[in-house]
């Protein structure tokens, strides 16, 4: 497997666009992207945990969950069409009939997505004049991919993308992904979206099995913020453009399938957390040592989720305290007299507690680790074999005046 240039585009058959239609008038940035694949592309999907679901989300679950394929992908930003009850969903079905419209396909074979404020109605003139311009300027060049990738951001800084190609017994295998996501983000996926397009040929069921069981060592075990949004979505749109043996049975194939997704997904999940709003450094907590695998989870989540701990992290400060007393509300099954916790950088590295108890170290020497980034805490249980990564990012005062003026 080895990374190329591109996202969305890199895999044959898929086309982007990205443009400024105006969702948010105000604004200067582009706002409303398009993927479409030549051909039907097998469909998965995975959503917010949220009980209050975005309209699009409501959408995308309906036809990943009932149909083999699609063909297109609509995104906004600017307006999250999430809380706009009937007119909501009404106003998915116009993009999805205005797109179908304009690539000559069905409805349903039209997945949408948006993101943005909550409450608002989208503007649909502008939408749909927005669609059938998006439609007129497709194209499979990494262009097309950067411009697609950066119409979808809201306070992102910066455009996430990636591409990978790799093999499947003897053909070669394209895929990439962009997403967007900087706040309200947290574990169960937060307010991100994520499309991967790949040229593989694979079945719904191991399409499926594979996204959501890499979802959960990826997206899931990123948080900027601890809120967990209303329009989270991760699609995956496989083609089978490349040509490969069908992918129908575990085993080599899939195998290598999976770890080009789950490299795609790892990538967009740090990216994601290393762009929180107002963040200065990404923050990696990586548990060994747990009892089990959802132990694991629950000692890295908690450290990366902790504000004192993020608060620390920015202040460059090595409060070892706080992190021994999240990983001690985690509930995950440990003895804290066992515990050792060691940060690491491009500086160093650098032991601060061993079983529990701190060591001698140089405070000055872990100011200059935690000046770095990314930061690294490793926390050891030393209670079995298991581990787990979660990645989130230091808190600002940036944060606060991000999302004090969002609306604005």
């Amino acid at each position: 497997m080895k990374k190329i240039n591109g996202g969305v585009t890199a895999a044959k058959g898929f086309r982007a666009a990205g443009i400024r239609a105006g969702v948010k008038p105000t604004a200067v940035k582009k706002d409303m992207a398009m993927i479409v694949s030549e051909c039907d592309a097998v469909c998965a999907g995975t959503f917010t945990l949220n009980r209050v679901k975005a309209a699009p989300v409501k959408w995308d679950q309906q036809i990943v969950d009932s149909r083999e394929t699609v063909r297109a992908v609509v995104v906004n930003s600017g307006v999250a069409n999430a809380c706009t009850g009937k007119k909501g969903m009404e106003n998915c079905r116009l993009t999805a009939e205005s797109a179908a419209q304009k690539l000559h396909i069905q409805p349903e074979d039209v997945l949408v997505a948006s993101t943005g404020v909550i409450g608002a109605q989208l503007p649909m003139d502008v939408i749909t004049k927005g669609v059938g311009v998006l439609a007129d300027t497709l194209a499979d060049t990494a262009e097309a991919a950067d411009d697609a990738a950066n119409a979808i951001l809201t306070t992102d800084t910066v455009k996430k993308e990636i591409a990978y190609e790799f093999m499947v017994e003897d053909t070669v295998v394209r895929i990439g992904g962009m997403c967007k996501g900087s706040g309200m983000i947290h574990p169960n996926m937060g307010t991100m979206l994520g499309f991967i397009a790949t040229d593989v040929c694979i079945s719904k069921e191991l399409l499926v099995k594979a996204l959501k069981s890499d979802i959960e060592d990826t997206f899931n075990m990123v948080s900027v913020d601890g809120d967990t949004s209303t329009n989270d979505t991760v699609l995956v749109l496989a083609n089978g453009m490349a040509g490969n043996p069908c992918i129908s049975e575990e085993g080599a194939a899939y195998d290598a399938f999976r770890e080009a997704l789950h490299a795609v997904n790892e990538h967009l999940a740090k990216s994601i957390a290393g762009d929180g709003e107002g963040c200065t450094r990404l923050f990696e907590v990586q548990a060994k040592g747990a009892a089990t695998k959802e132990d694991a989870k629950l000692l890295s989540k908690s450290v990366v989720c902790s504000s004192l701990t993020k608060a620390a992290v920015f202040g460059k400060d090595a409060n070892w305290g706080r992190i021994l007393c999240a990983m001690g509300y985690s509930g995950a099954d440990f003895d804290p007299e066992k515990v050792d916790i060691v940060l690491k950088s491009s500086a160093g590295e650098l032991a601060i507690v061993k079983d529990g108890v701190a060591t001698d170290y140089s405070e000055a020497f872990a100011t200059e680790i935690l000046s770095q980034n990314p930061v690294i805490a490793v926390v050891d249980a030393k209670a079995g074999e298991c581990e787990a990564t979660a990645w989130g990012c230091d808190l600002t005062y940036d944060y606060v005046s991000i999302n004090a003026d969002y609306r604005s």
